[in-house]
């Protein structure tokens, strides 16, 4: 019995053009994915609603910021979002940087028919009003949104900042995580023998560390930033997609087409990547949603915890653990559940639509 070809082969005798989309060529295989990717309509919709929301959190500093895009003073223009100018640029007598929320700063720029072009939010994620009329935290209003934290800071622009910070360490972490896992997966799969027994026993028991109980621990003993949760959690990441890329080289090692490279002297190196690898890639590439989706709960737990990013960072675990912490104000703990949901529900529907898109039962002709 024959083994199937390779995936990217096509049927037939005829072999069809490459067409063009968006400029660039693709397969008529590549094509049929991206109309079976669209024709999930749920999934499809979600894709575009979550690029909208991400790229305008990749602006957070233009959307929400305690600094004025742009001051016009005497004829010349400031942009204090991107520069630190001190007061005494605007006629101040302070040396220090200039403090555009006080309203006697603001006297010494419009005082001399100047302008201040303020973002939509006049608050950072650390800006703390001074102005509130209650204690914190404090209700929604005209002015937050969303209200206060019980260190009255905007709700609003710290959901912003914290939803950049978890999707960009989110992706970030699948990246790396993808490519160890790939790599590992492929060496155990392709190799096989002792390669792959040795490597299975070392991934069963480590595997079998309490992870939660060692990223508490290290956490605790470390100071936390971004890069050194990012490298514990890579630690323990990396295993999500080994299986998959090992079953698919464990598949394809023993295809002729692969035997016949071998046969011609192709080292072991370029057969896995040009030719194994992009049939694994098939596999792997439906999970990456789901792994972006345990990256970003991973850190959500770790601040919730106490045990995340450095105190004062804009998180949306934390700003859970305020919602627990302060039951009186329903509007914390709200605000938290919906952003959260709505991101990892987005992040589901994308990860269906993949599989869909990948799937050969479901892919259209």
């Amino acid at each position: 019995m024959s083994e199937p070809a390779p995936e990217s082969a096509t049927e037939g005798t005829q072999v069809a053009r490459p067409k063009k989309i968006l400029g660039m060529r693709v397969t008529p295989l590549t094509r049929r994915r991206l109309y079976s990717f669209k024709a999930n309509r749920r999934g499809y919709w979600s894709f575009w609603v979550f690029l909208v929301l991400f790229f305008l959190a990749l602006f957070a500093e233009v959307i929400a910021n305690d600094k004025p895009l742009m001051v016009q003073f005497k004829g010349t223009y400031y942009f204090p979002v991107v520069k630190i100018y001190p007061e005494t640029v605007f006629g101040g007598d302070f040396k220090t940087q200039a403090e555009y929320r006080e309203a006697e700063v603001q006297k010494l720029i419009t005082g001399t028919g100047g302008w201040i072009l303020w973002p939509p939010i006049r608050y950072s994620y650390g800006t703390v009003n001074f102005s509130l009329k209650q204690p914190a935290p404090s209700p929604p209003s005209g002015e937050n949104i969303l209200g206060t934290d019980d260190q009255a800071r905007d709700v609003l622009a710290r959901v912003i900042y914290g939803f950049r910070i978890s999707v960009l360490f989110g992706l970030i972490l699948t990246v790396l995580s993808s490519i160890v896992g790939i790599a590992a997966g492929a060496i155990q799969g392709y190799f096989g023998g002792w390669t792959d027994l040795l490597f299975q026993r070392f991934i069963e028991i480590w595997s079998s560390m309490p992870t939660l109980y060692l990223l508490i621990i290290l956490a605790s003993v470390f100071q936390p930033s971004f890069w050194l949760l990012l490298g514990i959690l890579l630690l323990f990441s990396w295993m999500s997609l080994v299986g998959v890329v090992r079953a698919e080289f464990l598949r394809t090692r023993n295809f002729d087409y692969i035997r016949a490279a071998r046969a011609l002297g192709v080292n072991n190196i370029t057969i896995m990547h040009r030719h194994v690898l992009p049939n694994a890639m098939t596999a792997a590439l439906t999970f990456l949603p789901f792994v972006l989706i345990g990256s970003v709960t991973s850190l959500t737990s770790l601040d919730f915890l106490g045990f995340g990013l450095p105190p004062g960072s804009p998180s949306l675990g934390e700003l859970l653990a305020q919602g627990k912490a302060n039951l009186q104000a329903p509007w914390l703990g709200i605000t938290a559940f919906v952003t959260l949901a709505l991101m990892l529900s987005l992040l589901i529907f994308i990860g269906e639509a993949i599989r869909d898109a990948f799937d050969p039962r479901k892919t259209m002709v």
